[in-house]
């Protein structure tokens, strides 16, 4: 054939399946490739291998067999045009990936094995992997959830977000203080992600707009002057369990446009050289830069707008491959807003739409109405974000035109129609908030453009309706709806605790991983005093090995026979860390004041990191490693009382914890948490739970039973009367001799030798701040409901049925059951298998 012949296409193809290396998955064939990669990909023997080299030459073997599935599943996406949800999230928690990945794929034993035979220690290796800095709290744990429920339930889906050089940072305590260190985790490399650079896209940011008059004699914006960023896309491949589909999370590096000034290096401007490249590398560099100063809210809308337009540009690329009219947009494409961050998308895509391709108003409007749904995470409206006007005409100028038309419109055309004449209405409702500086309210842009608005817990949606958007709500009560989070079983149960799982498979199965409902079959045997011996004999073999780890990080010595208590969140008053310290307090007060008196031994474990510019949240911190210093030195006390604050929580730290819990702490004000997830996976590995009727909570009662929880607390509505009559937290302080004491000791120097007041801005918050998150009022009912946590502990067999009954209880609470719901409710979503 001459050279410049093309071949056939089948020909092609067979030529490609021909020269396929052996990618089966068994014993041998794995030997064979892990070898192969570190002979071949890392240049390395086995004599000179380290663990490191052996996770990578492991995970890049396994991300083979991983890529050949998403070979396939892209191909039937693509083939068949399918509808696809793209999931914008500016945060990803995804951990570490090769267990997981092994246990999806189906070749963790054989891996193990393989490995075995190469003499290679298979759990050392598992510890070279560091969690990836794409996340921070449950926003971004959510995320991946999702990911993974939407490649094993088979839905067409691709999650979008920024390619992190740095995540939020690497915790450490000095002298009790949380110090931020960089948290380089892509030193070592990634093993999983995969270049696209001929996906890279342009985007424009600054500039201003001109006006410029067409043919026939019409004005048209036109945006120019603009800074260009290159947007470099990376991709990992998620295997859904069971290995069947494989989609992927694109994210995106910032590149500068023009890298490198030769003119300038040539004489001698060698900072000037690289200015472009180290200001543009910027915008992916760290996750969450600090927004205290104005260049770092600046920062923060830069790379909003960096990471969604990078995406819609790549939405629509995809889109018009298989597509000429955009009357299909909205048929071929699911749009989620994971909270306000990529709100930015609803101007962006207007502009794309009304500027690059032409359309008019009305009918690009409609596209973006259909296309968007915007998911809510926080009732608290201080965190709803908003941009100054000033900063987005800097940043975005076109998108603050856009932005302001949608509002006109929405006032004039549909508040008006509904109110007529009420300006106050239309003041509440705008998009644009009056004041100096006027204000831009994304999470009412997201709010106005969405068809789909949806809450992340039963009474989180309805305290929405209620309160926070409820005059949307009455414009567009079709519009909103629940969708209550979940957890993936895989990872934070088949995964993180393996012993408890092989014993819920001897009992109900193999496929509950698929069908987390068939939990329920447990509780037949929550009475059973051999299964309640094997049920708490792995909850205690978890605790004798989470006590090593504390042993590893903190130097403090506990026992597996106390009662572990656990807070593992972000930390932020409304989830109230500090609430849980008072009782600590008490707890230590007690046994100083009575050292004979019996105590159920308790264990403290606290995992969190304060957002670097929230001082009265590392304040906490401080308070609660001060006094853990004090208490676990303390001879007078021993096994009695120990407290421990785990540093760098992150998500492989809290798959040690997890599944080691005793009892779960739930204690927010009621109506501030939007849902969590970690009730849900500590519960579901057999903890109980100590908590207020707030977010998934309720649900989570209304599951297992309140006999098999532990509530205290005002509700919402007591809260809510307590603070429109008039909340004063003096009177509680001074109503009871034993708060005051806890709240005057922390304030004394007892706890920081030299340093009377170092610990004081949590008391002022709690009395001279006016305890906005109520933590005094709801003290007393806390320091019971622990007291009957106390006696229940007690009785070892009713302890265990009620911890059996919580994991036989929360099928519920599946990440699956919420993707259904999102699919078939929000997306209109249809599964696409992939033949094996």
């Amino acid at each position: 054939m001459p050279a410049t012949t093309k071949p056939k296409k089948k020909a092609a193809e067979s030529a490609s399946k021909n020269f396929n290396f052996n990618i089966g998955s068994d014993v041998e064939s794995l030997k064979a490739s892990i070898s192969n990669h570190l002979r071949f990909s890392l240049a390395r023997d086995t004599k000179t291998a380290t663990s490191r080299d052996w996770w990578l030459a492991t995970s890049y073997a396994v991300k083979d067999r991983i890529l050949d599935r998403y070979i396939d599943t892209q191909g039937v996406h693509n083939d068949s045009n399918a509808r696809r949800v793209y999931y914008l999230s500016l945060e990803y928690l995804m951990g570490r990936l090769l267990e997981n990945n092994l246990v999806s794929a189906g070749i963790y034993d054989n891996v193990e094995k393989a490995l075995s035979e190469l003499g290679v220690d298979f759990k050392a290796i598992m510890d070279e992997e560091v969690d990836m800095g794409l996340g921070n709290g449950g926003l971004g744990r959510l995320a991946a959830c999702f990911l993974d429920s939407l490649a094993t339930l088979e839905y067409p889906a691709i999650g979008y977000g920024i390619h992190y050089e740095f995540g939020l940072f690497r915790q450490e305590f000095v002298n009790g203080h949380q110090v931020e260190r960089p948290d380089n985790w892509l030193h070592n490399g990634n093993p999983w992600e995969v270049s696209r650079p001929e996906y890279q896209v342009s985007v424009p940011v600054y500039g201003h707009v001109e006006y410029h008059f067409d043919s026939k004699g019409d004005w048209y914006p036109r945006w120019v002057g603009t800074q260009s960023i290159i947007g470099l896309p990376w991709d990992i491949p998620i295997i859904g369990y069971g290995g069947k589909t494989v989609n992927f999370l694109r994210l995106w590096e910032s590149k500068a446009s023009n890298e490198f000034d030769l003119d300038a290096f040539n004489r001698g401007g060698y900072t000037e050289a690289v200015h472009d490249k180290a200001v543009s590398e910027t915008v992916s560099k760290v996750l969450y830069p600090n927004d205290k100063s104005e260049s770092g809210k600046e920062l923060r809308l830069v790379q909003q707008y960096f990471f969604v337009a990078c995406s819609l540009k790549d939405i629509v690329r995809r889109f018009k491959k298989k597509n000429e009219d955009w009357e299909a947009f909205p048929e071929k494409v699911a749009i989620q807003l994971n909270d306000t961050h990529p709100a930015v998308a609803v101007p962006e895509l207007m502009r794309i739409l009304i500027d690059e391709e032409g359309m008019e108003w009305d009918e690009a409007w409609g596209i973006c109405i259909k296309v968007f749904g915007y998911t809510n995470h926080t009732l608290l409206p201080e965190a709803l974000e908003k941009w100054s006007v000033p900063l987005f005409q800097k940043v975005l100028p076109r998108h603050l035109q856009i932005i302001f038309e949608i509002n006109r419109r929405f006032l004039e055309d549909v508040v008006e129609h509904r109110w007529p004449g009420d300006n106050g209405k239309k003041g509440a409702l705008s998009i644009i908030e009056e004041g100096n500086p006027k204000m831009v309210r994304m999470a009412y842009l997201a709010t106005v453009a969405s068809h789909s608005i949806n809450g992340v817990a039963a009474l989180h949606t309805e305290l929405l309706k209620q309160h926070l958007f409820h005059d949307f709500n009455e414009l567009f009560p079709e519009r909103f709806n629940n969708k209550t989070n979940g957890i993936t079983p895989r990872r934070f149960l088949k995964v993180c605790n393996p012993e408890l799982s092989a014993l819920i498979t001897e009992k109900v199965g193999d496929d509950w991983p698929y069908h987390l409902e068939k939990l329920t079959g447990l509780a037949e045997y929550a009475k059973d005093k051999a299964f309640q011996e094997k049920f708490m004999g792995i909850k205690r073999h978890n605790k004798e090995k989470l006590a090593a780890v504390i042993e590893e990080l903190c130097g403090v010595t506990v026992s597996p026979d106390a009662l572990f208590d656990v807070q593992i969140k972000r930390l932020h008053e409304y989830k109230r860390q500090h609430l849980n310290l008072l009782h600590i307090l008490a707890r230590y007060r007690a046994i100083l004041h009575n050292p004979d008196a019996p105590v159920v031994p308790r264990v403290f474990i606290f995992g969190a990191k304060a957002a670097p510019g929230y001082d009265l949240a590392k304040n906490i911190i401080l308070a609660i490693n001060k006094i853990a210093e004090k208490i676990n030195n303390d001879e007078r006390v021993g096994d009695k009382l120990k407290v421990v604050f785990l540093p760098n929580y992150r998500v492989s730290l809290a798959e040690q914890i997890v599944p080691a819990a005793d009892l779960s702490e739930q204690i927010s004000t009621a109506g501030k948490e939007a849902s969590g997830t970690g009730n849900m996976k500590l519960s579901l590995n057999g903890a109980l739970t100590i908590g207020t009727l707030d977010g998934a909570n309720v649900e989570i009662m209304e599951e297992v039973g309140r006999e098999n929880i532990f509530i205290f607390g005002m509700t919402v509505e007591e809260v809510h009367e307590l603070r429109t009559k008039g909340y004063n937290p003096w009177e509680y302080y001074n109503g009871n001799p034993e708060l005051k004491a806890v709240v005057d000791w922390l304030a004394s120097d007892f706890f920081t030798p030299g340093e009377p007041f170092a610990l004081d801005p949590v008391r002022r918050s709690l009395l001279d701040g006016g305890d906005p998150f109520m933590v005094l009022a709801d003290y007393q009912a806390y320091i019971e409901a622990n007291k009957l946590v106390d006696e229940a502990f007690k009785d070892k067999s009713k302890w265990a049925e009620m911890a059996i009954l919580n994991t036989a209880h929360m099928g519920k609470f599946s990440s699956d059951r919420t993707i259904h719901e999102y699919a078939k409710d929000i997306w209109s979503l249809e599964a696409l298998p992939v033949p094996m």
